[in-house]
């Protein structure tokens, strides 16, 4: 479906209105089925980002920079974020030994249990999501939201 139609316009669009709302619906569309695959779990799609960056640390702490560049939405609270998953019991925060202003942050094992469960549902919630393209029209839409965002 168009999206005039999805918004129900009933004035012509430019095509720079028409990418921009285009890109901020379908992003609402896949946010909200999204949050849906994790609502079971009690977290957020931002707490589930920062379990998959301390997952990708493989053992080793992240601190709270680290955190914050590796996010996806890097105006998240990082620090309410982390807070939130640690009442979970899905991370621990301890005191860096070499430099006592600097928080180290560790996924517990809880926290790992919980993403190797979602992991299966993840992959068919993205191959679900893309399954009406072909792998080149993947490729492409790929490479011209890269262009579009490294504008």
């Amino acid at each position: 479906m168009k999206i005039e139609d999805e918004i129900k316009s009933t004035v012509a669009l430019d095509i720079s209105k028409k990418i921009i709302l285009n890109i901020l619906y379908t992003n609402n569309i896949l946010s909200e089925k999204f949050n849906e695959l994790l609502k079971p779990y009690d977290l957020s799609s931002e707490q589930y980002n920062v379990l998959r960056i301390l997952r990708g640390q493989k053992g080793n702490p992240a601190n709270m920079c680290v955190i914050q560049e590796r996010m996806l939405a890097k105006t998240s609270n990082t620090t309410r974020l982390v807070d939130k998953l640690l009442l979970k019991e899905l991370v621990t925060r301890n005191v860096c030994p070499e430099n006592r202003r600097k928080i180290e942050v560790l996924i517990t094992q809880k926290g790992l249990d919980v993403l190797a469960d979602l992991d299966p549902k993840v992959i068919a919630h993205e191959n679900a999501s893309t399954s009406n393209l072909s792998l080149e029209e993947l490729e492409k839409l790929n490479e011209l939201l890269e262009k579009y965002r490294n504008q």
